[in-house]
């Protein structure tokens, strides 16, 4: 593969754009980001109840909400990969974080004052979607710089999926009481506030990247650097199967959660705080399997931790609709924390096997593919969830995302991942 566009020349040490990280850089963007997390995961609650509740919408509308909030990484994630590898990852994570401030901000303001309608609501989501797909790429493509020991990149990968385990147990859990006395408003409104404490982490953070140098700009390099990142992508032995079996997965995956918690209100009856106990617990598999990521990947190896992880995952996914469709409780749960479990192994290990292979200089567009292929598939597995309950209700829609889950694993047990079961000491290159 011919060499990046983007060149990085080298800094001085002791200026500003040469500042090497700070040993308390990481503990920044990590707590920073794990406030971020914690309001997000309240909106697992707090939009789809708000959107029936406060907006009187139906069902089906409702499961649009996550295809707002997601359809911009469908149109922006590529594009994003390649203008971030020519600026500054911690100048793009500011501005992300100070837009999404101001988009929840106003949707609560404007819900206030009574103005809100579907139509604006979905606009919101649409730019909140154009700055996450900004802020996740620059993310990931900024924590090497922080933490450049292999072994330190996969701790570090390991609290921040973390950091996600804990905001998806206690955001739920918190969301439902807090929903259910002050209204899903107020639970949004700390959400936008969420995003202010994560801005002024960002901004505390001492490192600073040297200032990319972009090379002349011709007609057709925007493409040509996109062509690169997907290149590397698909001729690439383990990034390949991993990153397509992901793109299957979390569009069921996206069916089974856009449908979740409107069939416990709509089919089970449940109350918003029982919802939120429900998932709650079901996320209790996250911070496990989070804990435990690395010490699968240097017991099996690579391929035998993804593959063994993914497996788990999907018979959690499955169990869900199983157990929902004869009413018991605790099954459900049980299914949701082999899901979670599951996803916190292999998310760490993929992430780490993604920022190891890549050449910095095209980390930004090769995340950027990932994005693109995981994070676009949200937008379409919750389109498909309103068609599925328009057409035949939510347990149709709950059964065929568990299931379709399933259809992952053939596609990633190929090329190097397959080759790595078999020879578990081979390094992923």
């Amino acid at each position: 593969m011919s060499e990046p566009a983007i060149t990085r020349p080298e800094a001085p040490a002791d200026s500003p754009a040469g500042r090497p990280a700070a040993p308390g850089d990481f503990w920044k963007l990590w707590a920073g980001q794990s406030i971020s997390l914690l309001g997000d995961s309240f909106m697992l609650v707090a939009l789809p109840l708000f959107a029936v509740s406060t907006l009187h919408l139906s069902a089906a509308q409702a499961a649009l909400t996550p295809f707002a909030l997601n359809a911009p990484f469908l149109l922006l994630s590529l594009p994003a990969g390649a203008l971030i590898d020519r600026r500054r990852r911690r100048t793009v994570l500011l501005a992300c974080n100070a837009v999404q401030a101001a988009v929840f901000g106003s949707l609560v303001f404007i819900a206030w004052l009574g103005q809100l309608s579907f139509a604006l609501l979905m606009i919101l989501l649409l730019i909140s979607g154009c700055a996450l797909v900004f802020f996740q790429v620059a993310y990931t493509t900024y924590l090497p710089s922080l933490v450049s020991d292999p072994d330190e990149l996969h701790r570090g990968n390991g609290r921040l999926y973390l950091s996600e385990a804990a905001s998806r147990t206690l955001g739920p859990v918190g969301a439902g009481p807090l929903v259910s006395l002050l209204g899903p408003l107020v639970t949004i409104a700390v959400n936008a506030g969420s995003f202010l404490v994560s801005l002024a982490a960002v901004a505390s953070i001492r490192h600073r990247e040297p200032k990319p140098q972009p090379a002349p700009v011709k007609r057709g390099s925007m493409l040509r650097e996109i062509r690169e990142g997907l290149s590397f992508v698909l001729r690439h032995p383990w990034l390949e199967p991993v990153l397509f079996a992901g793109a299957v997965y979390t569009f069921f995956l996206s069916m089974l959660e856009s449908t979740l918690v409107l069939y416990l209100h709509y089919d089970w009856g449940m109350s918003t705080g029982e919802i939120g106990l429900v998932l709650g617990l079901a996320g209790l598999g996250y911070p496990v399997g989070s804990v435990l990521s690395k010490r699968m990947m240097d017991r099996f190896g690579t391929s035998r931790a993804l593959i063994i992880s993914l497996v788990v995952n999907i018979l959690g996914c499955m169990a869900m609709p199983a157990f929902g469709a004869i009413g018991w409780t605790a099954g459900l749960i049980t299914g949701g924390i082999m899901q979670a479990f599951g996803d916190s192994v292999f998310g760490p290990i993929s992430l780490t096997l993604r920022q190891t292979v890549t050449p910095s200089g095209l980390l930004g567009r090769v995340n950027s593919v990932q994005r693109f292929l995981l994070w676009g598939m949200v937008p379409l597995g919750s389109l498909g969830a309103s068609a599925l309950i328009s057409l035949d209700g939510l347990s149709t829609a709950l059964w065929t995302g568990g299931v379709g889950t399933a259809l992952c694993l053939p596609i990633l047990t190929r090329r190097g991942v397959r080759r790595g079961w078999h020879t578990p000491m081979e390094k992923p290159a």
